[in-house]
C-alpha cells in the first residue's frame, strides 16, 4: 500500500516507452498488411530523440523534485542502459513503479536498477485524500473495492484520449491518451472520477449486488 501525505502533489502516467524505436512514426519498422505505417499505433515524431525529449519535458515541466510520480509500467526500451538514462533525466526524486510486461530488466533487478525507484511492484494500492486507487499495468475487469468507490488506474492498452475511460471508475492513464502527451495530476483524476458510476466491466458481477450478511451489514 502506497500512503502519501495529502499535502504532497501526486502525478501518474504509464507506457512512456522511452527509447522505443518502433513506436516512433518517423523511424518505425512496423507495417500494416498493405505496407503502410500503423498511424494509430505510433507516435507523431520524426526521431526517437524528439520523442524522448518530449516525454522528459512534459514530465519535468509539471512534476517537481519533491512531488510523487507513479508510473504504471513499460518504462523504457532500446537497451538496459535506457532505464537509468531516463530515470536520471527526471527531476522527481520519488517514483513508484508498477511493473509492465516490458520491464523485465527491472523485474529481475539487473544491476540493482530497482534502487532507482522508491518502490517497485506488480500491483499496488494508493490511499490519497480519502480515496483508494487500485494500481496495475494491466486493466482489471473487476477490481478490489469497486463497490466501495475504489478507482482503478492502469496502462498497457495505449487507449486514445476519447477511449481512456473504462466502465465505471476505471481509466487508462497512459501517456498516449493524455490530451497533451503528458502526465495526470491525481487531484484531476479524483475530479474526473467523482460522478462516474460504480459499475463493472463484467456483464454479471455479484460484488455490486445489495447483499446483507447475517449481522446486518452490506457484503463487501
Amino acid at each position: 500500500m502506497i500512503k502519501i501525505n495529502e499535502n504532497t502533489k501526486v502525478w501518474i502516467t504509464s507506457d512512456t516507452h522511452y527509447g522505443h524505436k518502433n513506436i516512433c512514426r518517423g523511424v518505425t519498422n512496423w507495417r500494416l498488411p498493405d505496407g503502410s505505417i500503423p498511424i494509430d499505433q505510433t507516435r507523431d515524431f520524426d526521431t526517437i530523440e524528439k520523442m524522448n525529449e518530449s516525454i522528459i519535458q512534459n514530465i519535468n515541466s509539471v512534476v517537481g523534485q519533491d512531488d510523487v510520480l507513479i508510473h504504471l509500467g513499460d518504462w523504457s526500451f532500446g537497451g538496459f542502459e535506457n532505464i537509468k538514462i531516463f530515470r536520471n533525466r527526471i527531476v522527481c526524486q520519488n517514483i513508484h513503479l508498477i511493473l509492465g510486461n516490458h520491464d523485465h530488466h527491472i523485474e529481475n533487478n539487473r544491476g540493482d536498477c530497482q534502487d532507482l525507484f522508491t518502490s517497485v511492484s506488480h500491483y499496488n494500492r494508493l490511499t490519497y485524500k480519502k480515496k483508494t486507487f487500485v494500481l496495475c499495468h494491466f486493466p482489471i475487469q473487476s477490481w478490489d473495492g469497486l463497490n466501495r468507490g475504489n478507482i482503478h488506474l492502469h496502462g498497457h492498452v495505449h487507449l486514445p484520449t476519447n477511449l481512456r475511460f473504462g466502465k465505471g471508475k476505471k481509466m487508462d492513464v497512459g501517456i498516449d491518451g493524455h490530451p497533451e502527451f503528458g502526465v495526470y495530476n491525481m487531484d484531476e483524476i479524483i475530479k474526473m472520477m467523482e460522478s462516474r458510476e460504480m459499475v463493472s466491466d463484467m456483464n454479471f458481477d455479484h460484488h455490486l449486488d445489495d447483499v446483507i450478511t447475517d449481522d446486518g451489514r452490506k457484503r463487501k
